[in-house]
């Protein structure tokens, strides 16, 4: 294999990775070479820990740990985030503030505190999980969508400011993936067919087509792509009429 196709030897971190897209985007780095950290509310086993992303003294805690265990770190995957579909007149602000803390905060606080590992790796890499709702109306809560397209232009930016450190930041837009998350929504046939109606390639995606544009933009095959945000989402964007 060649070494632009390889991860071998790099150190991964991955939020929310028990499930869905962060499990998956997990196993496929892994697949690749890395040695993946993972990190989740409900974590289980070894090769991570426990961490709510929103509560400082757990992402400390999880600094520590990685600083400790690898001192420098070459992928950090901002995955781990969650979604409310409530109209904003009926979301409350314990509502928003939930979106806000997890959705755009501790991505926010992640890129900050891991920012010295990522340039002490020489090669860094972030990758953000963003939305197409960050782009365009999709019938989620617009709190929601705020918070996707406040991690966009969070990723164009540090993109530009931390060039001079070697690390490349992009970031992945979904559109319905097969995960937990939309399991109830996929299932509603009615509701499906309206998804694939709008859909380009007529079909929702399945985690492992996102894992593996996360793993792209993490290889040295992508070196010379950075403030991107890819969309994963079968030709929905550019359906117009």
């Amino acid at each position: 294999m060649s070494d632009h196709w390889s991860l071998k030897g790099k150190k991964a971190l991955v939020t929310g990775a028990s499930k869905g897209i962060g499990k998956a985007a997990a196993g496929e780095l892994e697949y690749l070479g890395a040695e993946v950290f993972r990190v989740s509310r409900d974590f289980r086993g070894t090769g991570g820990m426990k961490c709510d992303v929103t509560v400082e003294k757990d992402r400390k805690k999880l600094f520590e740990r990685i600083s400790n265990d690898w001192g420098k770190l070459d992928i950090l995957v901002n995955n781990a985030g969650t979604n409310n579909r409530k109209q904003i007149l009926d979301s409350s602000k314990a509502d928003y503030e939930e979106l806000v803390d997890l959705n755009m905060t501790s991505v926010f606080e992640f890129c900050r505190l891991f920012h010295p590992m990522l340039k002490k790796s020489g090669h860094g890499s972030i990758i953000n999980v963003t939305s197409v709702a960050a782009q365009t109306s999709v019938g989620t809560g617009a709190a929601y969508a705020m918070t996707k397209a406040a991690i966009d232009q969070l990723t164009r930016y540090l993109s530009v400011e931390w060039a001079k450190d070697n690390i490349r930041v992009n970031a992945v837009a979904p559109w319905y993936i097969r995960t937990p998350l939309t399991s109830k929504y996929v299932t509603n046939d009615e509701f499906l067919q309206r998804i694939c109606s709008r859909t380009p390639m007529k079909r929702i995606g399945e985690p492992d087509e996102v894992a593996a544009a996360i793993a792209f933009l993490a290889l040295p095959a992508s070196s010379y792509i950075t403030g991107e945000v890819l969309a994963v989402d079968g030709g929905f964007l550019k359906y117009g009429f």
